[in-house]
């Protein structure tokens, strides 16, 4: 137990003392001409596959499946799923009956904004990383040329030499959050449009960010769910800690990863909630179920008799964005974010199955309540 305590911290000293001197470095290095036509490589075929959430999606899980040591690309490819799921709640059966057309479409660019740039920095990293192991030598002073902050050329030189996956993964999540930070959660015309207005809204009404990872167990053979909530989307420690919990969830009991990675592979991203519960959600549009036909009280009592709920494929409802070009500029200027890469969490689960559902019967008493209200309003 001593040993470890000093490996481990030696490792943090040794890599606290990497970034200390990454913040005063200013020169990078000439490219060679395989260099230069290696990152046009990584970058051509990171445009191919950050298409739409979709392709991201699989993008990440297709990566997994050949580099498994290489957790991030799996826990990436989960919450991606929750952010398509999010897209096309936007089209689907409650918030387009919450919503004004200009709210949904502002809050789509929101999470389509996020999740493409979140890709377009950190696929890159991933081919580095399979480059490097087709090589069989570290690529990784390469990673500024890719734009990719200098925050992380020290933790994948480590894992290239100790493959320590957690290590990794940590700080990848604390990376891609604060990559988004100035350019998605600060960036003013999100703040208007969205956070300061329609997520906060909902947030207060609904507690609408729910992460949920789905996984059927052998013996049940029914869905069940692991993950949690954001409980305050625009704070940053808050979503790294969220981030640095969906990991530990995800990796800390085998058979369970093993439940979920096996139903990844058998439940093909599309972004319709049907893909977890065709029970409840259908990709077919019809009528909202009637008074007299309400949904269970629990999800428990879902059966194939249930009414159930227009949840639409992405490809249905939102056409491919083109993006302008990601804002220049690396984040890392100081050693703030180094303590998230110690900090403890908490370990205990949410039952984020419970919480999802009452979102889903606010959703439903609300649409209800609006449906009311008008009728009575035009008497």
């Amino acid at each position: 137990m001593l040993r470890k305590w000093i490996t481990n911290h030696n490792q943090y000293s040794m890599l606290k003392a990497e970034l200390k001197n990454k913040i005063k470095e200013k020169t990078t290095s000439t490219l060679s001409k395989e260099e230069r036509k290696l990152i046009l490589s990584i970058r051509d075929k990171t445009k191919q596959k950050n298409r739409n959430n979709v392709t991201r999606t699989m993008a990440y899980l297709e990566y997994f499946k050949l580099h498994p040591e290489i957790h991030w690309s799996l826990l990436a490819h989960l919450v991606s799923r929750n952010a398509g799921w999010n897209m096309t709640d936007l089209k689907g059966e409650f918030l387009t009956r919450l919503l004004t057309p200009k709210e949904q479409n502002d809050f789509y660019l929101f999470l389509e904004r996020g999740n493409w740039l979140i890709f377009q920095d950190a696929y890159p990293q991933l081919l580095l990383y399979e480059a490097s192991k087709k090589q069989n030598t570290s690529l990784f002073h390469l990673l500024t040329h890719l734009n990719v902050s200098r925050f992380m050329e020290p933790f994948w030189m480590h894992f290239w030499k100790n493959q320590s996956s957690s290590l990794l993964t940590t700080a990848l999540i604390i990376n891609e959050q604060n990559y988004i930070e100035s350019r998605v959660i600060l960036n003013v015309q999100y703040q208007k449009n969205v956070l300061d207005t329609i997520l906060f809204r909902l947030q207060d009404i609904f507690d609408l960010n729910h992460i949920l990872i789905p996984y059927e167990t052998q013996n049940t053979k029914k869905t069940t769910f692991v993950g949690g909530t954001v409980h305050h989307f625009s704070s940053l420690e808050d979503r790294i800690l969220l981030g640095k919990k969906l990991y530990h969830d995800l990796y800390s009991i085998k058979s369970r990863l093993n439940y979920i990675i096996t139903w990844t592979e058998q439940h093909p991203h599309t972004g319709s909630r049907h893909d977890f519960w065709p029970h409840l959600f259908t990709e077919v549009k019809k009528n909202l179920p009637s008074s007299n036909q309400m949904l269970p009280h629990t999800p428990i009592e879902l059966n194939k008799h249930s009414p159930r709920i227009y949840s639409p494929k992405l490809k249905n409802v939102w056409e491919d964005w083109t993006h302008s070009a990601a804002e220049e500029g690396d984040w890392f200027k100081d050693m703030t974010m180094f303590p998230l890469v110690k900090k403890k969490i908490n370990h205990k689960e949410e039952n984020v199955l419970n919480h999802y559902w009452n979102t889903i019967e606010k959703l439903e008493i609300a649409v209800f309540a609006k449906k009311l209200f008008t009728r009575h309003s035009h008497y």
